[in-house]
């Protein structure tokens, strides 16, 4: 019976048919080069709509060692990544993308850390070759996302780590719905080493983020990390009614002053009215954002369905 400690790699992909082979080849390789270790990688498939899926069942034929879960649907960015996590049986589990982003040459780093009794051992980019102006904008973000947090946050972590399995228990017995790794990470986490890295270009292929995905991962940390919504609606509130009363005060001044030749006009009324009517709307769409989030987290369903397990027989022989 092995004494090794089994290393686990999770690999979230969609669409990434111009990726996978080589990022397969890539961590076998960097096993390899670690014979201390027993290891086994699991790509979780966000159902790709292109060749992914048909080359994973290849990878998966030729290597009984890596696995692959397909989903029925795409369940977005966020629950994808760590129900894959919680499927991995290793001592202890790394997140990295298929794209190349994440450098398959920090693993030896986060396994020495790791081994030095470290928790969490996550790579945090210092600065990206994708695109300067995204990384300037997600670096506004996460320092106001800091400054107005309740909990702890890490800037310009992505997921891309190595996770003990002691905090992959954690992760399993969440029961989030809406799982967001940083956050969890920063809140949840035990011990932790940070491992700055330059993020390089995607190997391959176009990215899968938009402006919609960054607004949704944006607005899920906002509102499960941050009270500054709700509070800014409360303090423009009432600074905006102490505004107005102050107006009306020098409005009635002047015209007892000057009652036959003041005419106060329509356009204070209409002015005001507009400034109100988008005041109220933009904390309207803020409480709504809180809203969803509470909703999507009472209705308590599943991260993801499995449409089909790969290279999985060994564990359910196991368990049985």
């Amino acid at each position: 019976m092995s004494t090794k400690k089994t290393v686990s790699i999770m690999v979230p992909c969609y669409n990434e048919e111009e990726n996978v082979v080589a990022i397969s080849e890539a961590l076998v390789a960097q096993m390899e080069a670690l014979p201390q270790y027993d290891y086994e990688i699991l790509f979780i498939d966000n159902c790709s709509t292109d060749n992914t899926r048909p080359l994973l069942r290849q990878i998966c034929a030729k290597n009984k060692k890596i696995k692959a879960i397909f989903n029925v649907k795409n369940f977005g960015q966020f629950n994808s990544p760590v129900y894959g996590m919680c499927q991995t049986t290793g001592d202890c589990t790394i997140s990295i993308c298929a794209d190349f982003q994440d450098p398959v040459e920090l693993i030896p780093t986060f396994l020495k850390y790791w081994e030095e009794g470290y928790q969490i051992v996550h790579g945090v980019k210092t600065s990206s070759k994708e695109s300067r102006i995204m990384y300037r904008l997600r670096s506004i973000y996460y320092k106001l996302i800091k400054k107005y947090s309740t909990v702890e946050q890490i800037e310009h972590f992505t997921g891309f780590g190595l996770y003990d399995k002691s905090f992959i228990d954690v992760l399993r017995n969440l029961k989030d719905p809406t799982p967001f790794i940083r956050g969890i990470v920063a809140e949840l986490g035990g011990k932790r080493k940070e491992i700055p890295y330059e993020q390089p270009q995607r190997r391959a292929g176009k990215t899968h983020n938009n402006w919609y995905s960054l607004y949704d991962a944006a607005m899920l940390s906002f509102t499960s990390y941050t009270k500054i919504g709700l509070r800014m609606a409360t303090f423009l509130g009432a600074g905006v009614a102490f505004a107005s009363l102050l107006v009306a005060l020098v409005y009635l001044i002047l015209k007892l002053c000057n009652w036959q030749n003041f005419v106060a006009g329509t356009a204070p009324i209409v002015i005001g009215m507009f400034f109100l009517g988008a005041v109220q709307l933009i904390f309207l769409g803020i409480i709504g954002e809180y809203i969803l989030s509470m909703n999507q987290r009472i209705m308590n369903r599943p991260l993801v369905v499995e449409q089909e397990r790969i290279n999985f027989e060994e564990d359910n022989e196991a368990e049985g």
